[in-house]
């Protein structure tokens, strides 16, 4: 099974950027990233599906944050650009094996999921 690990989590200002990483120890179908901000539900952030290269993106995210994968160092990575206040949240990577199941933004897709990064985006 697969292990998850996040990093680059961190405080910024309004305006500023964040890359996360996620090391991850087996090649899956799908991997994605999700966050959960204090009294609120986990919301899918982005996703790879890693065969093809497909992409998907949480719609109100309006193209501030870019999924990608470096095979080679086996790291999935989150840019984060104009981050807002709203954004800081817990960050959670996620995978899963299965070729399909539910939608990417559900986190029923996912079976393994990292321990998380806190961002925080201050005004």
């Amino acid at each position: 099974q697969v292990q998850l690990v996040e990093s680059g989590g961190g405080s910024v200002q309004t305006g500023g950027s964040l890359r996360l990483s996620c090391a991850y120890s087996d090649r899956t179908y799908l991997m994605g990233w999700f966050r959960q901000a204090p009294g609120k539900e986990r919301e899918g952030v982005a996703a790879i599906y890693t065969l093809g290269g497909r992409k998907r993106y949480a719609d109100s995210l309006r193209g501030r944050f870019t999924i990608s994968e470096d095979r080679a160092k086996m790291t999935l990575h989150l840019q984060m650009d104009s981050l807002e206040p709203e954004d800081t949240a817990m960050y959670y990577c996620a995978a899963d094996y299965r070729p399909s199941g539910a939608d990417w933004s559900s986190g029923a897709r996912y079976k393994y999921w990292g321990p998380g990064t806190q961002v925080t985006v201050s005004s």
